[in-house]
This record gives C-alpha cells, structure tokens and sequence, in this order.
C-alpha cells in the first residue's frame, strides 16, 4: 500500500515567481484526487461540488484523459516547456501566462479552469462567493505533495491584478481530453520561437531548471511505474537525487517479468503503440512493448537528435537498418524520418550495391544510415564499380566505427558527416555524435533517457569513471525501465561544446561482457581490437573453446585487405604477453592455442534479428554460447 503523501506548504507569490512547474505534477496530484474520490476518502469534497451542480465530480478528475488533451495541447507533456519542430532544428518555448483570474459563475467551468491553469504552471485567482469549497478542491490537490503553483480565493468583488479567464460551460459529451483543445485553453500560455535554438541546446542553456526538470519527469515514470505488479512498491522519489532508493533491474529480470514470460511490467491500461523483440543475441527473444505515448515521445526526440547528427531538410537517405521480424532498427527511423522534410528509401539490411549505385545515380541519394557491419562492405564494392562514388553523410549505430574507417569514407567517399547513434530496441536513443565529437564520445539526453554510471554492486562511481551504465527511461512508461543494467560500460563528464550544447557526455567503452579469460588472465576485447588499428580491422570477434583438455583462443577480423595471420600473431603476442608463451604453470603442458582468421569484410556471421556480429563466444561452459 502506497504511503500517505508528505504535506506541502503553499508557496507564496513571491517564492512561486521563481519556480517552474510541470504538467505531470499536476496530472499526479489529479490522480490522487482520482484515487480519493473513487474510494470514498473525499466523500464530503463529492458532495460539496455536486451541490454546487457539478453532475460527476469524478469524470471532472480523470487524469488519463487529461493526460492524453494536455499532450496534444502542448505538443508533448514530457517535452515541457519546449515543442521540438519537425520542418527544422528549432523549438518553441512555452511559457505560462503568469496570474489566471478566475470568477467562479458556474462550478464546473471554475474547476476546468483551476485545473488548466495549473497545469500549464499558472498562479490563480480564483473570486467567488463559495470560498470554502475551492480551498477544499485546491487542499485536496495538495495532499499529493508535489510542486503546484500558488492559489488563492477571494470574495467575487475583490480586486485582483492578472489575466481574467473565461472558461465556457462544457459542451455535451465532452471531456477533459476535449477541453485541452478548446480556444479558451490557448489563452492559457504563450508560445515563443526560437530560431536557430535546437531542443538540445535549449535544455543545455536552461541549466538552472534542469534538476527541478528531471524530478519532475522522476516523480511522473514513478507513479506511472507503480501501476505495474513487479514496481508496485517503489518507494516515493523526489529527484534524481532519490535515485539510488530505486532497485537496479538486472536483464534477468527484466526477460523473466516482461512479455512472453510475464506480464508483470506491465500496466494493463488499453493496448497502443508498438511491440519491437529484441535481438536475441543470447536466449530467448525478449519483447518491448511502447504504447501509443511512449512512441510519440520517442519520435519527439528522436528528430531533433537526427537534425543533431548532421542530417538537413532536402536530404535523401538511404535507409540500411534491419528490419523484419518486429527488430526495430527499422520500424523506428521510419517514424521519425516520416516527420521531416526529408526523403527515405527504406532498404533494410537486404539493400544490394545495384540498389545503392541506382539510388545515388538517379535519386541523388546523400545519406547512408545503417550499421558498419552491413554498409562499410556495401560502400567500398561500390565504390569499386563506380570509383567517383560520393556519399555525402554517413549515420551509423549498432556498433563503433573504427577511426581507419572513418578515414577511409571521408577520403574515398567525401564524407563530410561521419556521425554515431547510441541506441537499444529497449528504451530507444541513448546518444549521439554531432560533428564536433568523435571517437566514441555522444551527447547524452537525460531529459529522455537519464543514464548513470555505477559499479558492479549499483554504485555511483565518480564523474569520469569508467564504470556500468544503467538506464531510467523517463518518457516510456509501458514496460518501464528503471536503472536498467543495459551490458555496456562508459564514462561520463561535463564537456563545452563547440555545438553550443553544454553539459554531459558519454564516452562509450563497449559492452561490459567484453572480458576474456585466457590461462587465468584477463584480456580486454577493446584493448585487442584498438592494437589491431594498424591493420584497418573492422570487426573482431574473439572466441574461447576448449577441445579435448586444451583451451583454444580464436581471434577472427574483417578488413578490406585482410592482413597476414602472422604478422596479426606477431603484434598481439608483443602487446599482449597472455596470448604467447607466458604462462604461469609448467611450459611443458600443451594446454593452451592461440588461432587467427583473418576474413575479407562480411565474413564474420551476422544475426539473423539485428544484423550484429557477436563480439566474444564463450564456449567452455556446457557448450553454449555465453
């Protein structure tokens, strides 16, 4: 059972002036009074508003239907106070009025109003001859102990500088879904653009409100999390502060509570939206669940990061992620590039070089999206039948790019645009690279996906520590994700960009499952495959197996020009003395094998789902991959 919510005292005008409120806050404090009046813990409330002729007083706080009008009224409710725009890399900037005056001549359109007006983070003045009924609405509202904007009520005669409001009554058969997009609601904020001004650059530049930004998006995902068995009983939060009172969500966890196992992530509201599988790299397909609003927010902030990545309006791009099989790399970019003034030629991963030299011949296409494993070989045979071949923009995700790579498409292709998208078909975007960033640093959003560094046992560690990244998805509220161990490690810290985005970075390190074993020691996959630069690899997958009472250690790489298996043994031996002779037990036993393939691009197996290549095979245990 959920604890009796903290009080709250009332802030004054002048502490309010200061302070920005948030749509959720309200839409929480209207649930409480939901919640209260169904059980009949409000009952006297109920009765005072029907007397004052309100019919339903019930229906009047029907929070998911105000969720869903003040979403389509504010362009997003998670994105407040910016609306991201799709036809360029701008925003606008909504802002309240200031003081609603409100004269209270009908109860039911007093109320409609009083609760808009705080919604859009509104102080009201509230004149009427029934004083006591709208100090108990407001009282009730404050029992949920969030942040909501200053009330008052006066006698109806009394003066009262700020903005009168006239609300209508509400037309038959209307809700509060409704309500949010009558014209009297517009009267409510201003709207503000701001050219040149990205979503991300914006947010950087409102750094003063980013902590009261982020709880508020904590205490929404919270309650919104509580309304599914396996979160139930999550503690209260306040901010992001509050953080490490949450439990860490192991994957374990999360396949064995989430669709097809259980249903326990989820909300059992009405099904919306879309249903993506993971890639099943190891065990089991996992499915993840995005109602209809969790898709939305995605597509939100996914356009402004694409803007973000280098992609401009009248670009052509050529669409290369995989797809089939409800694996999302597809399904999602589709959303998003059908929301900007761009063209798309959707090929998923079965894209041939005839399809690419077509489409760059005939359709001017400049843009490749997709990731190295499948497009470095489709570029460079392209660039062989067509050697003045020119890609002006290239866009990856799924796994790094090598710094030779990255060379060879800027020299050979002309690419001007060489830019990473960290992302996971659970909770979406996670970074990406704008043009002043490379190797594996991304801008990170924590406005949608709010991302911690910790240690093995969940900890914290400190700013520029290497570390395990958790995920808490604050704008996906089916299937929740709260400090989600997502498998990858990474550091954070504080970085001026050349942008104009401040704020934090995440440098990306590799999956946190790339430790290898090798006669009691440990090799990192990283540090193999950054020694492995000289010889332009692509890819590399280190595979451990034993056969008969010896441990073999397999490296396969992709190149271009695939190197001499030799001269690949001869460098790893010198860098790496666990990979020769050195041993700590007697040199006479024939226990050990170090083995190299070395194969042409697009030799190493893909997966079938997500077109990955598996970076370290474990075989020793029981036989099966790890």
């Amino acid at each position: 059972m959920r604890r009796p919510a903290a009080t709250q005292a009332t802030p004054t005008y002048d502490e309010d002036m200061t302070m920005r409120h948030y749509p959720t806050d309200l839409l929480l404090a209207v649930e409480h009074v939901e919640r209260a009046l169904a059980s009949g813990a409000l009952a006297p409330l109920d009765a005072r508003l029907r007397q004052a002729g309100v019919a339903d007083p019930l229906s009047r706080f029907d929070s998911g239907r105000l969720f869903d009008g003040l979403d389509r009224l504010l362009g997003g409710v998670c994105q407040y106070p910016w609306q991201p725009l799709t036809d360029s890399d701008d925003v606008l900037e909504l802002r309240p009025v200031g003081t609603v005056v409100l004269d209270d001549r009908l109860a039911e359109a007093t109320l409609r109003g009083l609760l808009l007006a705080w919604a859009l983070g509104n102080r009201v003045t509230l004149r009427s001859a029934r004083p006591q009924l709208w100090e108990q609405v407001m009282g009730a509202l404050r029992e949920a102990g969030v942040p909501l904007p200053a009330g008052q009520v006066t006698g109806p005669a009394a003066e009262a500088p700020g903005h009168p409001l006239e609300v209508p009554a509400l037309p038959a058969g209307a809700d509060l879904a409704v309500d949010c997009r009558a014209a009297w609601a517009q009267g409510l904020f201003r709207l503000r653009h701001l050219p040149g001004v990205s979503l991300d650059r914006a947010r950087s530049e409102d750094r003063d409100e980013r902590t009261g930004r982020l709880a508020a998006r904590l205490r929404y995902l919270v309650a919104r999390a509580r309304r599914t068995p396996y979160y139930r009983d999550l503690p209260d939060v306040s901010g992001a502060g509050d953080l490490t009172r949450l439990p860490v969500l192991e994957k374990a966890a999360l396949e064995a509570h989430s669709l097809p196992a259980s249903r326990d992530l989820s909300s059992g509201d009405p099904a919306s939206g879309e249903v993506l599988r993971s890639g099943a790299t190891s065990g089991e397909p996992r499915y993840i669940v995005y109602s209809r609003t969790d898709w939305e927010n995605m597509v939100r902030e996914a356009v402004p990061m694409l803007y973000a990545l280098g992609l401009e309006p009248g670009d052509r791009i050529v669409n290369t992620l995989f797809g089939g099989g409800m694996y999302g790399g597809l399904t999602t970019t589709f959303s998003e590039l059908s929301r900007m003034p761009v063209e798309s030629y959707a090929t998923a991963q079965f894209v041939t070089v005839d399809d690419l030299l077509m489409l760059t011949g005939n359709f001017d296409a400049n843009v490749i999206l997709g990731m190295p494993a499948l497009i470095l070989p489709l570029l460079r045979d392209a660039k062989k039948r067509r050697p003045g071949l020119r890609v002006e923009k290239v866009i990856y995700g799924g796994t790094p790019m090598t710094e030779t790579d990255k060379t060879w498409l800027r020299q050979e292709l002309g690419a001007r645009v060489v830019s990473s998208i960290l992302a996971a078909n659970d909770g979406a975007q996670l970074g990406y690279q704008c043009g002043f960033l490379d190797g594996t640093v991304h801008h990170v959003n924590d406005d949608y996906n709010l991302i911690e560094v910790v240690d093995a046992a969940g900890r914290p560690v400190e700013e520029g520590t290497t570390g395990e990244l958790l995920v808490t998805g604050l704008q996906k509220f089916e299937g929740p994700l709260i400090r989600y161990r997502i498998g990858d490690m990474g550091r954070t810290y504080e970085h001026s960009c050349a942008c104009g985005v401040t704020g934090r970075v995440l440098e990306y390190r590799g999956r946190s499952d790339g430790l290898v074993r090798f006669k009691g020691e440990t090799v990192l996959y990283g540090e193999v495959f950054d020694a492995l630069a000289p010889f332009g690899v692509s890819q590399l997958q280190i595979e451990v197996a034993t056969e008969g009472s010896r441990e073999i250690l397999t490296l396969r790489t992709e190149a271009p020009c695939p190197p001499d298996p030799d001269a690949v043994r001869e460098l790893l031996v010198e860098e790496f003395a666990v990979l020769g002779g050195y041993q700590d037990f007697d040199a006479a036993l024939d226990a050990y094998e170090l083995r190299i393939d070395c194969l042409a691009e697009g030799g190493l197996p893909r997966n079938a789902v997500s077109g990955k290549v598996k970076n370290v095979i474990d075989r020793r245990l029981d036989g099966a991959v790890r």
